[in-house]
């Protein structure tokens, strides 16, 4: 039978009986349960969603959740269902992002708003949300675990308010306020994978360890992306992007910190405006200060502390969250490998 066309019992039912490997299939076993998933009519919306899940990503956050399942002997079709719950809400998130901050691409192909639209991403996101609150569901009835669609909430809401703090104007440029943003935005939909599977395996007690190990690796990822935006190696257009668009960004605000008052002024009032006259006078002064430098010790002090954190999580979660650690620590390794630290 091709993976393809099998049920979720099907998949699970094969694990350990020759039919394949399981964990160098789990990529596939999980994209096909996503597509299984989409929906099945010939309309704009089942056209976007196939369209956009052809190239599923990497799905870290499904692989936690489908790692600390097997680690933690939980049911592992609860566990399926809630992998593919984070995953789909991750993608959600990224095709909201799309239009935001309107890029044109995503995993090397055009992004769903720039090929079907704004409206039909914008529809397209909020389905994928609905499908993703109905995952959790489903998760909680197979493992009598109802809190799994409180704990999806959760997540949810507050990566939507890190997403919301990007158009704040009034903390734009405060290094505190942009910490609590990076951290929202990113830690959350690390840590509900391992989350919602320790709930099932009745170990709760591991949120409150792991939601401050990942807000503190969400933190520094997101600053290494801010450098990385500053030197032109994030996929973006044009070094510095995140500058015309007035994005939240490390490498602006520790910039912004370290002007005089009568340059700060002129820099608020150049940003307010919204014009994109002078962004390259402002561009090659930011790149000629020691902005990038202080970023970068800023994300360092940050990976510090991350790696203390791990010293309070529960024994054996180490190994699952291992992958995405090293991930990210690429990013991180990557944004600083040519530049000098600053003593």
């Amino acid at each position: 039978m091709e993976l393809s066309s099998m049920t979720i019992e099907d998949i699970l039912s094969c694990e350990g009986k020759g039919a394949f490997d399981y964990e160098s299939n789990v990529t596939e076993i999980l994209h096909s349960f996503i597509l299984q998933r989409l929906p099945k009519n010939k309309t704009i919306l089942s056209e976007a969603a196939n369209d956009h899940f052809t190239v599923p990503g990497k799905m870290l956050r499904a692989k936690m959740a489908m790692c600390a399942a097997r680690m933690l002997k939980t049911d592992q079709a609860a566990a399926l269902h809630w992998a593919v719950a984070i995953e789909v809400l991750h993608n959600a998130s990224l095709i909201h992002d799309d239009i935001c901050d309107e890029d044109k691409l995503r995993r090397d192909r055009p992004s769903v708003w720039s090929k079907y639209g704004k409206n039909v991403a914008l529809t397209l996101g909020d389905w994928l949300i609905a499908l993703a609150f109905e995952l959790a569901a489903e998760a909680g009835q197979r493992s009598q675990t109802p809190i799994l669609a409180k704990i999806l909430a959760q997540h949810m809401a507050t990566t939507t308010k890190g997403e919301a703090a990007e158009f704040s104007r009034n903390s734009i440029y405060s290094w505190d306020s942009y910490l609590e943003m990076a951290a929202d935005k990113t830690a959350p939909l690390l840590t509900a994978p391992i989350e919602g599977v320790a709930a099932m395996a009745l170990h709760s007690n591991a949120a409150s360890s792991l939601n401050t190990y990942f807000r503190s690796l969400g933190t520094a990822y997101q600053i290494a992306n801010d450098i990385l935006n500053f030197r032109a190696l994030d996929g973006a257009d044009d070094c510095g992007s995140d500058l015309a668009r007035r994005a939240p960004n490390a490498v602006i605000v520790m910039y912004r910190q370290h002007l005089n008052p009568n340059k700060a002024a002129e820099f608020d009032s150049w940003s307010a405006s919204g014009t994109k006259e002078g962004t390259k006078i402002w561009l090659q002064d930011i790149l000629s200060s020691d902005a990038i430098a202080l970023s970068i010790n800023q994300m360092h002090k940050i990976l510090e502390k991350t790696t203390q954190s791990t010293q309070t999580l529960p024994a054996g979660l180490a190994s699952v969250i291992f992958p995405v650690q090293t991930l990210l620590r690429q990013v991180c390794l990557k944004s600083i490998s040519p530049i000098r630290l600053m003593a």
